[in-house]
């Protein structure tokens, strides 16, 4: 159908004081879309407690009088640093039940919850998902922990030279301070080559990654090294950073404290704990970070994370989302939130294993429940993760899912919410758009025909308080990041999704600004030339915006009690319900 029906609806939403033009010309025409597929929703982790509450049948019933079409299933564990098990019906790597987790693709009894493990070898204090939940084992203060990195990013599994895909671990010292030595306790696998450096730059070196550089410390490269606790001293004189990396190119191969039965235990960079200071003309050295087991650590950052873990690492607290229900596929599908329609369904692919996914598929294949498009992880933007890594595990993946089924369509990178093109640090050629770096390697392997479609986020507004005046911004800044990916080297018979998105966390999106930027941003999307969007959230959940300490959650359409029964409608609600009923009397809009 024609585009202009949301714009009738933004129109009549902001009043009748408005000048309406329809072009019909048909050589204008911008978009054609259905709308029960075209215009979505989501289903999210939720607190575990609420489960229950939110699929009973009387409210399931008026979550669907919204309106809505397609779920867009989202895989919050990502987000967390957690390795999800979709089925807590499964099989163990190691036979002593730990290691690394495949979900039981046999259907048996339905499955209503699902949950995260936290990942024992994290190397995050926090990052663009944890929010401020859990700890980096970097600098946690016990030599008995270790960071370890993911082994689906070494050789044995890219068929790559490991200096393709370099591992790193970045230390934020929280302002400029003297740097001229770093104490490193090495685990196994440790790196037999790498380098410490220096962040040299006026931008954030993990938020404005492009606005600075990286530079070796004098005697900051390191070969053929053995492990061990090593102290390092870098230059004679110190050097004023915010920041300091350590880049890692040579693994050492040997097994870490798991064994050598399983060969992802054998290969990738290992390191206990992590120091940064200066040493003096006698050789005595001063830390600069606060080790703890706790957010009051010094703030660590990695490139990747060892997927390993084991049953006690699963995270169920009631009341909280991070250790929520990520809703058990089978009552996804039969709960009715669906509609029947085909969903998009995630696999999690930067803390899992391809094994686990394709399982995942095999599961709702056997099962017959309608999937249309498979995301693949989500937000590895906010985890911090190299575009080419992010390549690496992306084609692992689609090899191992298409041989299941070569009709699978796969896409991502599920980017967070962005309004610029996402940037990472420069290449050897200087390149700064993660974007096109991803595509570019898709490209390079001859695999760009794996990517069926392109998936984003959409949250345009910061800050506790959305003006007014943010509202007319909407139709371009959603039509702007839309032409960002397109410059980047989208093909244009590649889709773009909106698999996530609404305005703002605060009060303002439950009031009438809710409404019509719903309806400005949703018809900004398609008149831009998108396929489908995905509003958050269905469920009457979310959690508080984190800039507004004092703010409900507000990414939904319903108000409820403390028991989390819906009590009463917000603006959303009732845009989206007009956005359906005028669509549907639209000859052709199914």
């Amino acid at each position: 159908m024609g585009l202009f029906l949301l714009g009738l609806m933004a129109c009549e939403l902001r009043g009748l004081a408005q000048t309406i033009r329809i072009d019909v010309t048909p050589s204008h025409l911008v978009n054609t879309f259905s709308p029960p597929y075209a215009l979505g929703t989501t289903v999210d982790r939720i607190p575990s407690n609420a489960t229950d509450m939110f699929f009973a049948p009387d409210q399931v019933k008026q979550i669907l009088e919204a309106g809505w079409g397609v779920v867009s299933y989202r895989q919050n564990t990502e987000l967390f640093v957690q390795a999800w098990h979709w089925n807590p019906k499964g099989a163990w790597s190691d036979p002593l039940g730990k290691g690394y987790f495949r979900g039981d693709a046999t259907p048996a009894e339905l499955i209503r919850h699902s949950y995260g493990y936290s990942l024992q070898h994290r190397g995050f204090t926090r990052n663009g998902g944890t929010e401020f939940d859990g700890y980096s084992r970097l600098d946690d203060g016990d030599v008995n922990t270790y960071w370890k990195s993911n082994p689906y990013l070494t050789k044995a599994f890219t068929r790559e030279d490991e200096s393709r895909h370099p591992q790193w671990v970045v230390i934020d010292l929280g302002k400029m301070q003297e740097v001229n030595a770093v104490r490193i306790a090495w685990a196994e696998p440790y790196a037999r080559s790498y380098e410490v450096q220096y962040w040299a730059g006026k931008g954030d070196a993990m938020d404005e990654p492009a606005n600075g550089d990286w530079k070796r410390f004098v005697s900051g490269l390191i070969t053929n090294a053995h492990g061990g606790t090593v102290t390092l001293p870098l230059q004679p004189s110190p050097e004023n950073t915010k920041f300091v990396r350590l880049w890692m190119t040579e693994s050492s191969d040997s097994c870490d404290t798991h064994g050598s039965s399983d060969r992802r235990n054998c290969v990738g960079y290992a390191i206990k704990e992590v120091y940064v200071g200066t040493v003096d003309q006698h050789g005595a050295f001063k830390d600069l970070l606060h080790h703890s087991p706790d957010q009051n650590q010094s703030l660590t950052y990695c490139s990747s994370v060892d997927p390993w873990h084991e049953p006690s690492d699963l995270y169920v607290a009631p009341d909280r989302m991070e250790s929520g229900d990520q809703l058990g596929l089978d009552l996804l599908f039969t709960s009715g939130i669906t509609r029947g329609l085909p969903a998009i369904v995630p696999v999690a692919m930067l803390y899992g294993t391809p094994e686990d996914s394709v399982a995942q598929m095999a599961y709702l294949k056997k099962r017959g429940y309608p999937v249309s498009y498979i995301e693949m992880g989500e937000e590895p933007d906010g985890q911090y993760m190299l575009p080419e890594d992010y390549g690496a595990l992306y084609l692992q993946w689609a090899t191992a899912l298409h041989r299941v089924d070569r009709e699978y369509k796969l896409g991502g990178p599920a980017f967070q919410g962005v309004t610029e093109d996402i940037k990472a640090w420069p290449d050897a050629r200087g390149k700064t758009s993660w974007f096109g770096r991803f595509l570019e390697y898709l490209k390079m392997h001859g695999r760009l025909a794996d990517l069926a479609f392109m998936s984003f986020e959409h949250y345009p507004y910061d800050g506790c308080d959305t003006p007014w005046e943010n509202l007319y911004q909407e139709p371009g800044l959603i039509t702007h990041i839309m032409q960002v990916w397109r410059d980047d080297g989208l093909p244009s018979n590649v889709p773009m999704f909106d698999t996530e998105t609404n305005a703002h966390g605060g009060e303002a999106s439950v009031d009438i600004f809710g409404a019509l930027w719903l309806a400005d941003s949703f018809a900004g999307f398609l008149t831009a030339g998108g396929k489908s969007t995905h509003y958050y959230h269905a469920l009457p959940y979310s959690p508080p915006h984190p800039a507004c300490p004092n703010s409900w959650g507000a990414y939904h359409m319903f108000m409820v009690d403390g028991d989390y029964r819906i009590r009463q409608r917000t603006s959303q609600f009732f845009a989206a319900h007009f956005a359906a009923s005028v669509t549907e009397r639209v000859p052709g809009a199914d």
